[in-house]
């Protein structure tokens, strides 16, 4: 039996890096997955390469920043698979590169609302049918960047991404004694579309001791440890998963 087996996970941001690596490791775990992701083609072809190889998903297209998106994907595990267990909250945009004062209000709004507002939304709606199941966990993919290190030009991601850290203490302060186990992943530089071009990835790499950013595989086990029983009394914490970045600085 996998870690996983028998428990059904939301996750977002899941048709690229991150979220699609998870995507696979938690199906072939056990898992029966809802995916989310706004790209409907790159998110049909998770869901078909994960009931190729024999696992149970379905997708739910949207915008992480909208409430209705959440409300369908917990519904949708509700319909398909009778329960939710695990929530993995991914989906996250770096926003403008630019030093703060010449953020645009509407550049702030936008990046806020994919990368900390869309968490807010999810718990809201996941955080009940948890509840009703007697447990569930709960995991937000928080960084390095804004918790341990400001990186010039990344003021509002950063802000994002801390405002997490804080979210995952008051949702343990609030549902532990219920069951509920709330988490942040704090990747370093991972090799996805978002690193950008391969200097930049060169210049992310040279931050972390391992001298090298991640394989998303990588992040995805960090993720599964938080995900499975194995982390049972792990609550209310920033597990590091950034190749010692936040340690050589």
């Amino acid at each position: 039996m996998g870690l996983l087996e028998n428990k059904v996970a939301v996750i977002t941001g899941a048709s690229s890096g991150i979220g699609r690596a998870a995507a696979m490791l938690f199906s072939a775990e056990g898992a029966r997955v809802v995916l989310n992701g706004r790209n409907s083609a790159a998110l049909d072809d998770v869901v078909d390469s994960i009931r190729a190889h024999g696992g149970q998903a379905v997708a739910v297209a949207g915008d992480v920043g909208l409430a209705e998106t959440h409300a369908r994907l917990v519904a949708q595990a509700l319909h398909h698979f009778g329960a939710l267990d695990i929530a993995f909250n991914n989906a996250a945009s770096v926003g403008p590169l630019k030093p703060l004062a010449d953020v645009e209000l509407a550049e702030w709004q936008a990046t806020i609302a994919t990368t900390f507002t869309s968490a807010f939304l999810a718990s809201r709606y996941q955080i009940p049918a948890m509840v009703q199941r007697g447990a569930g966990t709960i995991i937000f993919t928080s960084s390095f960047v804004g918790t341990s290190v400001g990186l010039p030009g990344m003021a509002v991601y950063a802000a994002a991404k801390a405002g997490l850290m804080g979210l995952v203490k008051g949702i343990t302060a609030d549902y532990a004694s219920r069951g509920i186990r709330a988490n942040a992943l704090l990747p370093g530089g991972v090799d996805t579309p978002m690193a950008g071009d391969d200097s930049q990835k060169a210049w992310a790499a040279g931050l972390h001791a391992v001298k090298r950013i991640a394989q998303p595989e990588e992040i995805a086990n960090a993720a599964l440890f938080l995900a499975s029983s194995m982390s049972s009394f792990v609550r209310g914490s920033a597990l590091f998963a950034d190749g010692g970045n936040s340690a050589v600085k």
